[in-house]
């Protein structure tokens, strides 16, 4: 494989193991991807395509292993119950850290619109999932904070909830209850398979609902 296929493989093995694309959107998404970065007369779209369909068919495969519930389950109950308890929890946040948190700021919008004020917010965006797709040692890092927040007591009092949650739910927790760490969540799993039919982890409105009940 080469550097390119080698980059193109990466992409195609995390957005496969995310499961928040249906396989004709991760095909077009790669394919733009190869585009973009003008591999074109380097890597074919059949050579592409039949990648894509290989690693969905070996996901399928090890799902049928999976004990439950799985890491990612445990997590979804973790991240409604952290919404119960009014704060903002949203799963694969935009890509990088300043992408969730104008993704927060949305949701704090829409909660103020209907008269909540959110206690504070956790997230995890796309490249802290991408380490907890990687087959060796995986992880998963929280970031959490409270909207328009200055004040250390109040971010690590945010911080002290989330941990207490997941470790509730099951999860060992790595944190130094400072305000500028995240929570980390050692040998985390993400196991998860898209299904059009299953519930949509990115549709925050969800959250909103949950919160303002």
């Amino acid at each position: 494989m080469t550097e390119n296929e080698a980059f193109i493989y990466e992409s195609i093995f995390n957005q496969v193991r995310m499961g928040f694309l249906s396989i004709d959107e991760i095909k077009e998404n790669i394919i733009e991807e190869i585009e973009d970065n003008e591999f074109d007369d380097e890597i074919s779209e059949a050579w592409a395509f039949e990648i894509i369909d290989e690693e969905y068919k070996k996901l399928l495969e090890e799902s049928k292993h999976w004990k439950t519930p799985t890491d990612t389950e445990k997590l979804i109950k973790a991240f409604d119950e952290l919404a119960d308890e009014n704060i903002i929890a949203l799963h694969n946040a935009g890509y990088t850290t300043s992408d969730g948190e104008y993704e927060v700021v949305e949701v704090e919008r829409e909660l103020q619109e209907n008269e909540v004020e959110s206690d504070g917010y956790c997230f995890y965006h796309e490249q802290d999932l991408a380490r907890a797709v990687s087959i060796e040692d995986p992880s998963l890092y929280i970031a959490f904070q409270k909207v328009d927040n200055s004040d250390e007591a109040t971010t690590i009092a945010v911080g002290k909830k989330v941990a207490e949650v997941l470790r509730n739910n099951g999860f060992e927790v790595n944190w130094n209850e400072s305000a500028r760490t995240k929570i980390e969540i050692p040998g985390f799993r993400w196991q998860n398979v898209f299904d059009e039919e299953a519930r949509d982890l990115q549709d925050y409105s969800e959250v909103v609902d949950r919160m303002i009940q």
